[in-house]
C-alpha cells in the first residue's frame, strides 16, 4: 500500500512539472514582449520583464522537484525534529517520503497559479489569480502543522 501511495504521488508531481512546461511552451508566443515578472501584496505588477522570464517557474520547479527527489531517494541524508532510532526509523522515513512529495504538489499548485496569474495579467489588468497567495501558503504552513503531530505521534 506504501510503494501505491508514493508511486501515485510520484505520477501526479511529474505530470504537474511536465504540465507546468507544457502550459508555458504553449502560452509562451500569445504573451506580449513585456509581461509582470512580479507582484505585491495588492496583486499589482510591481515589475515587468522580457517574456522569456516565463520559463524561470518551470525551471525552479524542476530544480526542486529534483532536489525533493534526492531527498526523498535519500531520507537518512535529511534532518529531522526528533531522534531516528531503529524503533522510529521507519515510520519517521515514511512520513519524511509522504510529506516531501505532499510538499512539491503543494509548491507545483502555487507555481502554476502563480504562472497562469502572471500569463491573465499580461493580457487584461483586472485580472485575479485563481487562488489567493495567502491560501496557498497558509496551506503549505498548516501541513507543516499536521507533519509535526505526525512525527510527535509516531517519535
Amino acid at each position: 500500500m506504501e510503494n501505491i501511495l508514493l508511486g501515485i504521488f510520484d505520477i501526479v508531481n511529474f505530470g504537474l512539472l511536465v504540465f507546468s512546461w507544457w502550459f508555458t511552451i504553449k502560452q509562451y508566443k500569445s504573451l506580449p514582449e513585456i509581461i509582470p515578472i512580479h507582484f505585491d501584496f495588492d496583486g499589482k505588477a510591481d515589475q515587468f520583464g522580457s517574456k522569456r522570464y516565463s520559463f524561470l517557474m518551470p525551471a525552479i520547479l524542476t530544480v526542486v522537484y529534483f532536489l525533493f527527489a534526492y531527498v526523498v531517494r535519500t531520507p537518512e541524508s535529511s534532518n529531522y525534529p526528533v531522534e531516528i532510532t531503529e524503533e522510529n526509523e521507519n515510520a519517521q522515513f515514511l512520513i519524511m517520503k509522504i510529506f516531501i512529495r505532499w510538499l512539491f504538489l503543494l509548491i507545483s499548485f502555487i507555481f502554476l497559479n502563480s504562472q497562469d496569474y502572471m500569463f491573465r495579467y499580461s493580457r487584461d489588468e483586472a485580472a485575479k489569480p485563481r487562488v489567493v497567495m495567502s491560501s496557498a501558503l497558509c496551506s503549505v504552513i498548516g501541513s507543516l502543522m499536521i507533519l509535526f503531530i505526525f512525527v510527535g505521534v509516531f517519535k
